[in-house]
């Protein structure tokens, strides 16, 4: 075969791509720096595009605007199609759970928002049951949870565990009622509890001020444990700690709600209109509702891993400790039956002891008469 001889043009290419050199990677910062600094940036990208979940669970006697309270809050309608019952099906309501997922967006950042409402506690003659539906309801939440975890696919877990209770307060009693103790006892190992006073618009600021101390006082007497904000940090910057020191100074939170835009001194704010003034939702001076707001947001993450770390490992353990059987309510029939079987064993026996006791009296009785005659005879 003939040579094969390369034109000058080629040899001008072949020359320049042996002259290139394989291309290096160069680090892009200074040296003597690894990167690992750049972590917090990665764990925010992964969460932004993940979205966050977080359960709201209110309660609290009707009428309170606990309703108007929450789509104040985030700005949306969660209960579009709401029939308030009357008095005469209210006399034998038992308590209910209605959960109304939402998912907002806002700035790139999404969260899926649960609100647990519980219509029909406190509204019966007999409340004296009507918070047990609530404490299975958080108890079963903990318990899908612990279920899904335990599973193959532990990928896509939903977390429906309740991470606060807003418990609402009546303004119009001298304080707690009854009822507001024992279910604030019922469940303060199981939920971050916030307590907040609805309607304070009802208030003077000094009945404000009387009330929020007495809550307190009340509070602590029945050593009812509330959630707590955690201390800022020493390396925070002033602004956040004077934030923290009000928020926490403002418990219990006294609100008011409204969805109605009000013109006031030529603008346009969320409020309630009365014959002598606005009251202002987003106002500071006028309800401790921007406070109650802030406190949900910043403190949203401390919520979630107070739940993780406190109540939910206190579940997680206690289920371990009976060695994961889930004690349901034929467990506690069957246990509470054979409790009061043995209690009517015990008073059985002792009305026959007692029984054999007189008969042994009586004849004890009758042999001595009967040796008295006889000598007497």
């Amino acid at each position: 075969p003939r040579p094969y001889l390369m034109l000058p043009s080629e040899l001008h290419v072949s020359s320049q791509l042996s002259s290139q050199q394989p291309t290096q990677f160069i680090n892009p910062e200074t040296p003597g720096y690894v990167g690992f600094a750049n972590l917090p940036n990665q764990v925010h990208r992964k969460s932004v595009k993940k979205g966050f979940e977080f359960t709201l669970m209110v309660v609290g006697e009707s009428g309170l605007g606990k309703s108007t309270l929450i789509n104040s809050l985030f700005l949306t309608d969660l209960y579009p199609e709401r029939i308030i019952p009357g008095a005469a099906e209210k006399i034998e309501r038992t308590v209910q759970i209605e959960a109304s997922t939402v998912e907002i967006e806002e700035r790139g950042v999404k969260l899926r928002l649960t609100v647990v409402d519980t219509p029909g506690y406190g509204d019966a003659i007999n409340c004296r049951d009507c918070f047990k539906t609530i404490i299975a309801y958080i108890d079963e939440q903990f318990e899908r949870y612990l279920h899904d975890e335990s599973g193959l696919n532990r990928r896509h877990i939903v977390d429906n565990r309740v991470h606060c209770c807003f418990y609402f307060i009546s303004p119009f009693g001298h304080g707690l009622k009854p009822l507001d103790v024992a279910f604030m006892k019922a469940i303060h190992n199981k939920v971050n509890i916030v307590p907040v006073i609805a309607k304070a618009d009802t208030l003077t600021l000094k009945e404000r001020e009387r009330l929020k101390k007495r809550i307190l006082d009340e509070i602590e007497e029945h050593n009812i444990k509330i959630y707590h904000l955690p201390d800022a940090e020493s390396d925070e910057d002033e602004d956040f700690k004077e934030q923290t020191r009000l928020l926490k100074a403002s418990i219990p939170f006294s609100v008011v709600g409204s969805n109605q835009l009000i013109e006031a001194k030529g603008k346009k704010v969320r409020g309630r209109l009365y014959p002598w003034g606005v009251v202002e939702v987003e106002n500071p001076e006028h309800n401790d509702f921007l406070k109650l707001r802030t406190m949900l947001i910043t403190h949203m993450q401390d919520l979630q891993e107070v739940t993780q770390d406190l109540h939910y490992e206190n579940f997680r353990s206690e289920r371990l400790k009976r060695g994961g059987r889930k004690v349901d309510n034929e467990d506690m029939n069957k246990d509470q039956i054979l409790l009061e079987k043995e209690a009517e064993l015990r008073r059985m026996q002792e009305m026959i002891a007692r029984m054999q006791a007189q008969m042994q009296l009586q004849l004890q009785g009758g042999d001595g008469d009967g040796g008295a005659h006889g000598h007497h005879v």
